[in-house]
């Protein structure tokens, strides 16, 4: 019998890897042919997604803003890949590949499981262009996501969201995932061991909505306060306009403030070397791969009591939960830590117990490649 020809749809080759590898490998140890689709791919991502036994598609598409002329023909491009692979299923995730992705497969009258991965600035509704941006992609998600077989969600606050907008009904079949999930075997629990120089971490993108200046100002008045306690950052810089500063991150690095690493691939190592995770994250998250990885190498968590943020976080058990944008409330359960150390051995052994029990990658890639068989049956 011929193999299931699979379409994963992706805006940018290394969350290919990064992201979904697993979920790629996992379906074709499940017997799937897979095809794997990401705009400008390097020939390091494209290696990688052949090792995985998948075929590498490249096509256009146009990551950020609005062109229709750019966009329609990356709709066109995805309806020749689907009719010249012969695809059988379309699996798309993030905004852009979910709504053009959708669109050419139900122009091929291909099924669709659509993964919403989060929301992000547009549906923060923080200025009248993120507003405006949100009833943009609300008249797009509900042309292009009503035929699509399941829509998966990874928190309940954006299945809400498009029940109460109206971008889908009851009537459609919808799932829940725990995020991408986490690789249990690659990050590795790590005791933390109490002592007096307390070290955070936080792993993001260096825009606003990550809370990155929130943090900064944070450690400013800690390092102040507490000469031992170290902070700190990983994250390339950014190009958008709420980009933060990279001179401005620099000088802290210079002063001593805050250890700025750049962009690093081996998270897991960083996070085994710290002690505490922290995102203040005010970003509509759908689930941050970041705080999964960090409970899962047993780190307590400090992340904001907000969308997709708060789904890692036990209160008080595995870490604290804060009101978004409020520099008192991020430095009160860091100075914590910083008073108390003990607690992050024991927070950071709840923080892999959760990991372990709701996080594991290969749980969640079971409930996505049950529902792909569900729906080609």
């Amino acid at each position: 019998m011929d193999k299931k020809r699979i379409l994963l749809i992706a805006s940018y080759d290394g969350s290919l890897i990064r992201f979904r590898g697993d979920f790629i490998k996992s379906m074709v140890d499940n017997g799937f042919e897979v095809f794997a689709a990401a705009p400008s791919f390097t020939e390091k991502y494209s290696q990688l997604i052949k090792d995985l036994g998948a075929t590498p598609i490249e096509f256009n598409l146009q990551r950020t803003g609005l062109n229709p002329l750019k966009d329609f023909k990356s709709i066109h491009e995805i309806k020749s890949i689907i009719k010249e692979n012969k695809i059988d299923l379309v699996f798309p995730y993030t905004v852009k590949p979910v709504i053009y992705g959708s669109m050419a497969a139900n122009m091929c009258k291909v099924p669709v499981i659509s993964l919403i991965t989060g929301l992000g600035y547009a549906f923060t509704g923080l200025s009248a262009k993120a507003r405006t941006l949100q009833r943009f992609n609300e008249t797009l998600y509900k042309l292009s996501i009503r035929k699509n077989k399941v829509i998966v969600f990874q928190n309940n606050d954006d299945y809400q969201l498009f029940l109460d907008r109206k971008v889908i009904t009851k009537k459609q079949e919808v799932a829940f995932v725990s995020g991408s999930g986490v690789n249990l075997d690659q990050f590795t629990f790590k005791e933390k061991n109490a002592s007096d120089k307390v070290s955070f971490l936080l792993v993001a993108r260096l825009i606003k909505e990550k809370g990155i200046a929130l943090y900064m100002e944070a450690a400013k008045i800690l390092k102040a306060k507490y000469p031992k306690a170290e902070f700190h950052l990983i994250g390339a810089p950014e190009t958008s306009p709420s980009a933060i500063s990279e001179v401005e991150i620099n000088q802290l690095h210079k002063e001593g403030v805050i250890i700025f690493h750049g962009k690093q691939s081996n998270i897991n190592e960083h996070l085994n070397q710290r002690d505490v995770f922290v995102l203040p994250s005010y970003y509509r998250e759908g689930l941050p791969r970041t705080t999964l990885e960090a409970c899962a190498c047993g780190n307590p968590i400090i992340t904001t009591d907000s969308v997709g943020c708060r789904e890692a976080v036990k209160e008080g058990e595995n870490g604290f939960l804060i009101e978004p944008q409020n520099l008192d409330a991020l430095v009160k359960p860091m100075e914590y830590f910083i008073t108390n150390p003990d607690k992050i051995k024991e927070m950071g052994i709840n923080s892999r117990k959760y990991a372990e029990a709701r996080f594991d990658v290969n749980l969640i890639n079971k409930d996505l490649i049950d529902l792909i068989n569900k729906v080609l049956i």
